[in-house]
């Protein structure tokens, strides 16, 4: 088993608890003091793609790629002469080739293109209480940077102020809530994408936001996700809210109308209960039936007027896996997410997200091979987006690398939720008025967050930037969680600039699976991304032979 570094002294950042491959913490907490890689980029954003103490240090690389296959395990390629997909009006100059002049905007889609800024997406935000706590700052920075969000499942079904009328929902708030707070700063860059499960289907929820939304919102069909092999799950610890619950459909477990489970409530022995949703495709054991019953999902949202559908799968095996690819390009879809095993979530059984599923780099690179099988057969192919367990910089490039050129994001989960905590801590603190409604845990500023200052402009590396983004009189309607996600995308942003230059590749388009190298055999076997020093060996030697 790798065991990853927890710390890391050219950056400076360390991690509280076990270092898992994203380089985040197993266990991420919305209290942590810091002060991870990402903890750390949400406060300075691009300085934190360099070592730290500069001037009286130099540093070197830890170099551990070369144990097990996984993202960590194939290396960026970099080039010494050329420059390629240059942006419009860059010329081939070495005054133009500049890493600030690569274009990272993205866009996706079949009729109507969704355009992003930077080539990321949020994982499914949904009914998990953490969400809605710190949606502001989610929602907000996302908008402000100019990438999509997604609402995940379930929001309206736990949403004890939604009303169902004839078992179909005719106000949602919470709901409303999370697609208005991302469309106020919305400037044409990103998008609110709305997942749809089975519970989601029964009550309506695709009507709601079709007759209040229209093509505001993209909507997204959910087979799955990385982290289980189960429908969505949360915990209460409320009894009466658990029967809401259970009345409302959900599985909840244990039964809180059970006799037995009421009195050990009642005594203190049961604390808590879990929800969960229910599994798709129940009643179909045929691969024909599945299309079929899909197909007509597809169709059903269309003729509510949805331009713009999406779907999500988990770490299923190979046959789900071509069935997802396949159905949805043969359905015309504008994206499908592929959520590989190690990633994370709100709440999943820890030995089933331990255990269970294809690790991401082994079900990227099949999903890459499947789909230019299509591609081959001069079929049309659905545009993907990869996730599980990428948090970095040179994850977004390698995942990017491996799936060109289908692969237009990259989605990101837990790394993109440490900004929405660490500026609500902050502003908790130096606002102790808005402590409860931002949900602050600090009750002072600890030192990984005092050492870079003591007021939201010394704090906060893209301060201004975000203030000169929105104007001065509405800054003060900005949450600091947001203005951690704007730095993060800063550094996320940079340093996927840096990589592109380096590999001679000056628009996202450019970058190919030719820019990465395989750093052991095995990682060369699953991915079929030749081997460090294979890769342009034959070039290598016509060159000493000429």
């Amino acid at each position: 088993m790798i065991e990853w570094p927890k710390t890391n002294d050219a950056l400076g950042t360390v991690n509280r608890g076990n270092n898992c491959e994203s380089g985040l913490c197993t266990l991420c907490r919305a209290d942590c003091v810091g002060k991870c890689e990402n903890f750390l980029s949400s406060l300075k954003g691009r300085k934190l793609l360099y070592p730290r103490d500069f001037g009286i240090i130099t540093s070197g690389s830890r170099n551990t790629t070369h144990v097990g296959a996984s993202y960590n395990s194939l290396r960026i390629d970099g080039f010494n002469y050329g420059s390629h997909q240059l942006p419009e009006g860059i010329s081939n100059s070495n005054d133009d080739c500049i890493f600030p002049n690569v274009s990272i905007e993205t866009e996706f889609g079949k009729k109507v293109k969704t355009k992003a800024r930077i080539p990321i997406m949020t994982g499914a935000l949904g009914s998990t209480f953490i969400a809605a706590k710190y949606w502001e700052s989610f929602a907000i920075g996302a908008s402000l940077v100019g990438f999509p969000v997604v609402v995940g499942e379930n929001v309206v079904g736990v949403d004890r102020e939604a009303v169902l009328e004839n078992g179909r929902i005719t106000k949602a708030p919470e709901l409303d809530r999370r697609i208005d707070t991302y469309l106020k700063y919305y400037d044409g860059y990103g998008g609110i994408i709305v997942q749809l499960n089975v519970e989601d289907t029964r009550n309506g929820v695709a009507e709601y936001i079709s007759e209040k939304y229209g093509n505001q919102v993209i909507v997204e069909l959910k087979w799955g996700q990385g982290a289980k092999n189960i429908g969505g799950e949360i915990q209460v610890s409320s009894i009466d809210y658990a029967k809401f619950l259970k009345d409302r459909g959900y599985v909840v477990d244990p039964d809180p109308t059970c006799p037995e489970v009421i009195e050990g409530y009642e005594h203190g022995a049961i604390k808590a209960f879990a929800r969960h949703s229910r599994l798709g495709f129940t009643d179909l054991n045929e691969v024909d039936k599945v299309r079929e019953d899909f197909m007509n999902s597809v169709k059903y949202l269309r003729s509510l007027g949805f331009d713009r559908i999406t779907l999500k799968t988990g770490s299923y095996g190979m046959e789900a896996l071509a069935m997802a690819i396949k159905f949805a390009s043969e359905a015309e879809l504008d994206l499908l997410t592929i959520d590989g095993s190690g990633g994370g979530t709100g709440m999943s059984p820890w030995n089933m997200m331990e255990t269970w599923g294809v690790p991401s780099l082994h079900l990227h690179a099949k999903a890459y091979e499947y789909t230019a099988m299509l591609a081959a057969e001069g079929k049309p192919v659905t545009e993907l987006s990869f996730g599980g367990g990428l948090a970095r910089e040179d994850h977004m490039f390698k995942a990017l690398a491996l799936g060109a050129p289908y692969a237009k994001l990259i989605c990101m989960g837990r790394g993109v939720m440490i900004p929405g905590y660490i500026g609500a801590n902050i502003e908790g603190v130096l606002h102790p008025e808005r402590k409860e409604t931002v949900n602050g845990l600090w009750d002072k500023l600890p030192p990984s967050v005092k050492e870079h200052g003591e007021t939201a402009d010394s704090i906060f590396a893209g301060y201004y930037d975000v203030q000169a983004k929105v104007g001065r009189d509405e800054m003060k309607n900005i949450p600091y969680g947001a203005i951690a996600m704007w730095n993060l995308c800063d550094k996320l942003g940079a340093g996927l600039q840096q990589f592109m230059c380096g590999a001679r590749k000056f628009s996202l388009s450019g970058i190919a699976r030719e820019d990465i190298m395989s750093a052991n055999r095995e990682t060369e076997e699953i991915t079929k991304i030749p081997f460090v020093t294979d890769k342009g060996d034959e070039f290598a030697r016509k060159i000493l032979k000429d």
